[in-house]
């Protein structure tokens, strides 16, 4: 296992409705994240954060700019190389542990099922599904049928599940939605360990800013757009390639579309002043 880097270069993502209009999803994405990084994308419905999801995965191809996982351009190789990319360097976790696992199989089962397109190398350099649980703290769950598990219990069993194949990229996909506090809680601290243990590059979309607080990096899209940035839990705004700054969404409310700013250099740095229709202070 180790984690693998992911780029988006300039990316636009465009939806044709049943009516025939044209929907804009991404608009010139850029974004770098770095091998073995664990990256939350943080937004509301609509936002475009599992878009971006599904083009890192070879779900989807961009309409415009490129995306590039482990160094390839996965919106221009063929289908047969993105098949061996999604089995073996990408791993998904889908929204709801039903979705995820076999519900009459075991954990040990259902970790033996998501490792089946392996290769016999990739079966002995990789941990065996028992010993796969344990070194995630689930091996007290390995016996037990999925019935009698909580919700938080199965959806950590489909996150092992997930990782079984040793992809150096997994992209989960809401994992705590639905969850208790306390489920909640463990789910995010398991991605901790897989990154932890086996170096895995981990982005999962959230709509929950006190998941997002907890991950080392988190990205805000908004409207399509890189938002802010978040680093253990404090958020910073972004410049782009072109000089637009996107400001955090709490600076946003107060700036809203439209509004004239001054721009003025302090001994502490630089100071924004937003300005009234005449140019005068507000």
């Amino acid at each position: 296992m180790g984690g693998v880097a992911v780029r988006c270069v300039n990316v636009v993502q465009i939806y044709t409705t049943a009516g025939g209009h044209d929907v804009v999803a991404l608009r010139g994405v850029d974004l770098d994240i770095r091998p073995g990084e664990e990256v939350a994308l943080l937004g509301p419905s609509g936002s475009g954060k599992s878009t971006l999801l599904s083009l890192f995965g070879g779900v989807l191809r961009p309409s415009a700019g490129k995306v590039l996982v482990d160094g390839r351009d996965i919106s221009r190789i063929r289908e047969a190389e993105l098949g061996r990319l999604r089995s073996g360097t990408v791993a998904s976790l889908l929204q709801g542990a039903g979705r995820n696992l076999l519900p009459y199989a075991s954990p040990e089962e259902n970790v033996e099922f998501a490792r089946r397109a392996l290769g016999a190398a990739a079966r002995r350099r990789l941990p065996g599904p028992a010993e796969l649980l344990d070194r995630l703290g689930l091996g007290g769950l390995a016996g037990r049928p999925l019935a009698a598990m909580s919700g938080g219990e199965r959806q950590r069993v489909a996150f092992a599940s997930a990782i079984s194949s040793g992809a150096g990229l997994l992209l989960a996909d809401e994992p705590t939605s639905q969850l208790s506090h306390d489920d909640r809680d463990a789910m995010v601290e398991l991605v901790h360990v897989v990154n932890r243990e086996f170096g895995t590059t981990v982005v999962l979309v959230t709509h929950d800013p006190e998941v997002a607080a907890r991950m080392p990096r988190s990205i805000t899209i908004r409207n399509g757009r890189i938002g802010s940035e978040g680093r253990h839990g404090f958020d910073f705004g972004v410049v782009d390639e072109d000089g637009a700054v996107h400001i955090p969404d709490d600076l946003a409310r107060r700036f809203p579309a439209g509004t004239l700013v001054q721009f003025e250099e302090t001994a502490d740095g630089v100071v924004l002043r937003p300005l009234d229709e005449q140019g005068e202070r507000a």
